[in-house]
C-alpha cells in the first residue's frame, strides 16, 4: 500500500550525516532528491521481493558451480522462470555471459535480504555477512521454494525505511565513485561496485508515484547512470 514519503530534505540531511561519519566525499550542493514532497511510495509485493532474492541466490549458485539443469528445474519447481531476465536465462541455463558481473550480485542479494527481514542490518562500509548465506533456499539440499519461504518467514521492511535507505545508498553510489577517483582511501572493505549493486537492488524495490516518476523499472532497466 502506497503511503506518503518522508521529508526528502531530512532524509538526505541524514544520508549526508552518514557519508561524514565514514569520511566520504559530499555530493554538491544540486545533487537531486530521489522524491518530492508530494509522492508516496510502497514497495514490490512480497512475492516479488522473495522471488528476485531467491533467482539470484540461483544466479550466484551457477557462478559458483551449479550445474544448469539442475539451476532450471530448481526455477521450475518454485514457478519463477518467467522472472528471469533475458541475461539471466541465457546465464542459467547455458553459462552465456559475465560470470564476473553475476558474481558481483552478491551484495544486490544483500540489499534483497535486508529488504526482507534476512538480516538485520544493510551495513555501507562491510561485505555482506556470513550470516545472509544460511537465510537463503539451501540448493545443494534441493530445498524447495516453498520450504525456504515456511523456514525464513520473509517480511518486507516498511516502505518509508527502505526509501531512506535508498537515498543513503544513492548518495553512497556518488561518495564512492568520487572517493576512487580522488584516490581517497575507502571506509570499509567494500567499493563502488558493492555499493552500486546494493543500490540496484533498492531502486527496483522502490515504488514512486508522482508527476515526475514513470512506471518502476524492470531488473535490466534500473538507471544507475545519475
Amino acid at each position: 500500500m502506497a503511503i506518503p514519503v518522508p521529508d526528502p530534505r531530512r532524509v538526505r540531511a541524514a544520508s549526508l550525516d552518514e557519508l561524514r561519519r565514514l569520511d566520504l566525499p559530499l555530493p554538491p550542493p544540486n545533487f537531486p532528491l530521489v522524491w518530492d514532497n508530494a509522492d508516496t511510495v510502497e514497495l514490490r509485493s512480497l512475492a516479488e521481493l522473495e522471488g528476485r532474492t531467491a533467482i539470484l541466490n540461483v544466479v550466484l549458485a551457477r557462478c559458483f558451480g551449479m550445474p544448469g539443469t539442475a539451476a532450471m528445474a530448481w526455477l521450475l519447481d518454485a514457478r519463477l522462470l518467467e522472472d528471469l531476465t533475458k541475461p539471466e536465462w541465457h546465464f542459467v541455463s547455458s553459462g552465456e555471459g559475465d560470470h564476473r558481473s553475476f558474481a558481483l550480485h552478491l551484495e544486490a542479494l544483500y540489499a534483497l535480504g535486508w529488504l526482507v527481514g534476512l538480516v538485520p542490518r544493510l551495513d555501507p562500509a562491510q561485505p555482506a555477512p556470513d550470516t545472509l548465506v544460511p537465510q537463503l533456499p539451501h540448493l545443494p539440499s534441493k530445498e524447495t521454494y516453498a520450504a525456504w519461504r515456511s523456514r525464513t518467514l520473509p517480511a518486507a521492511r516498511p516502505a518509508d525505511e527502505v526509501a531512506r535507505a535508498l537515498d543513503l545508498f544513492y548518495c553512497l553510489d556518488w561518495a564512492y565513485l568520487e572517493a576512487e577517483r580522488q584516490r581517497v582511501r575507502l571506509p570499509g572493505l567494500i567499493d563502488s561496485n558493492a555499493i552500486g549493486q546494493r543500490r540496484w537492488a533498492l531502486e527496483w524495490a522502490v515504488m514512486f508515484r508522482g508527476p515526475y516518476h514513470g512506471e518502476p523499472p524492470g531488473w535490466e532497466e534500473v538507471d544507475l547512470s545519475t
